[in-house]
């Protein structure tokens, strides 16, 4: 039938209880982003090494993230069309022969390109994880299991620096590079092994074009896209102007600063694991609206402590932050789940079109913040910013998405994909 999986029907409810195929949802989707933190450390020792300026050594994360925004936009609808696994399998394939590039490289130039083909494949994984949550499980548990990835994948990434720091002292940057094929390796394997196909049965006739414009047509997609990206913003615009507040302004160092940062991931951490334990209970819109709620509050606060002038020390913007980012978390997960279940059978679609926007879109905002943070003598331009786009996130939550009675069920949903097959 239209819109199921193409498997037997406990075949869905094997793997949406299976902790391995779980546990290679979190891995897939965290290789290419932990790749990315674990060079970080070694920037300033790959620019003596090549004799060359910092700044073209931040190439081989600036790339990086290009690459990773290029692959969402090109990667999801290739697993719509050609299935989950062989594209993740060729990405992964891309990923390790990068990997095997960047080992052998003699220069910088060599070193970006090699890492940017390192991310187009890598981030197959990124664009897909999201694709096959929404292939196996119910629409309403498809936000908790989006947190409990993403909470896994925090803890990986807070770690990643720490451990290519500690390699890169231990046995040189290279090694790097050797650590992260044989984790490519080992995820391939895994998912050759005992991913099976997930995607979505099509009917005949349907293609990237004819998913593309249903979806762009549908108010609940665009609503949700951007009340995600939207929300994903905060994070990269107060992670931009950050720095040049704490350091330049409240004259502390950037380790400390760094101390201060970690509270927002945690913060993070926090309510992804709390929307894991209430997705089941209640509706995704209802803990849309709760995180926008705090969002809101959170932001507020902010602005008001700038007014008053209390968050010129990192305790209390950083305190009222955490709010923000318990917040930010409810929204971001629920809000992902919302417009990949808008038509199934194309979840690789929309959830790399979200992707590419959240990526591409946070380039732009981050150099906004640090524009922000870096041209004030106050904490209000920034803190103003963090309230401006969290009312634009719940505005699009207000006017752009249609109230719950109009896509009450995943019957209904079903039902209107069915109709909209029909009509093409």
């Amino acid at each position: 039938m239209h819109g199921m999986i193409s498997k037997p029907p406990g075949a869905a409810t094997n793997l949406a209880t299976s902790r391995l195929v779980l546990l290679l949802l979190v891995v897939m989707t965290g290789i290419a982003p932990i790749s990315l933190y674990m060079l970080v450390p070694a920037l300033p020792v790959l620019a003596t090494n090549f004799g060359s300026d910092i700044s073209i050594a931040q190439m081989t994360v600036s790339l990086y993230m290009v690459g990773i925004a290029l692959s969402q936009l090109i990667m999801g609808p290739l697993s719509d069309r050609f299935g989950r696994r062989p594209v993740l399998l060729g990405g992964l394939a891309l990923m390790i022969a990068a990997s095997v590039a960047c080992i052998f490289a003699q220069n910088l130039p060599q070193l970006i390109a090699a890492r940017f083909f390192q991310a187009l494949g890598g981030a197959a994984g990124m664009v897909v994880s999201r694709a096959i949550i929404r292939d196996i499980y119910e629409r309403d548990r498809v936000a908790s299991m989006i947190s409990l990835v993403v909470a896994a994948l925090m803890i990986g990434q807070m770690v990643s620096p720490l451990t290519g720091g500690l390699i890169e002292t231990a046995f040189g940057w290279r090694a790097i590079f050797y650590a992260i094929t044989i984790a490519a390796i080992i995820v391939a394997v895994g998912i050759a092994v005992k991913l099976p196909e997930t995607r979505r049965s099509r009917a005949a006739g349907s293609g990237f074009r004819g998913d593309v414009g249903i979806l762009i047509r549908n108010r609940a997609f665009v609503g949700y896209v951007m009340c995600q990206v939207l929300a994903s913003q905060i994070i990269l615009t107060f992670a931009g102007g950050g720095p040049y507040i704490v350091v330049t302004q409240m004259g502390r160092s950037s380790a400390e600063y760094g101390a201060w940062f970690a509270t927002s991931g945690f913060a993070f951490l926090v309510g992804n694991l709390l929307c894991v334990r209430f997705a089941p209970r209640h509706s995704l819109e209802k803990l849309i609206w709760f995180g926008l709620a705090l969002q809101l509050c959170g932001s507020l606060l902010n602005l008001i402590w700038s007014f008053a002038g209390w968050n010129e020390a990192p305790g209390w913007l950083f305190g009222t932050q955490m709010i923000v980012m318990a917040g930010n978390a409810f929204v971001m997960a629920n809000s992902a789940a919302g417009a990949i279940s808008i038509r199934p059978e194309a979840a690789g679609t929309a959830s790399g079109a979200m992707g590419f926007l959240q990526q591409g879109i946070g380039a732009l905002m981050s150099q906004f913040g640090a524009y922000l943070g870096g041209h004030s003598t106050t904490t209000l331009p920034l803190t103003s910013a963090v309230l401006a786009i969290s009312l634009l996130c719940a505005c699009t939550m207000m006017f752009v998405v249609p109230r719950r009675e109009v896509m009450v069920s995943e019957k209904l949903i079903e039902q209107a994909e069915e109709e909209e097959t029909g009509m093409m």
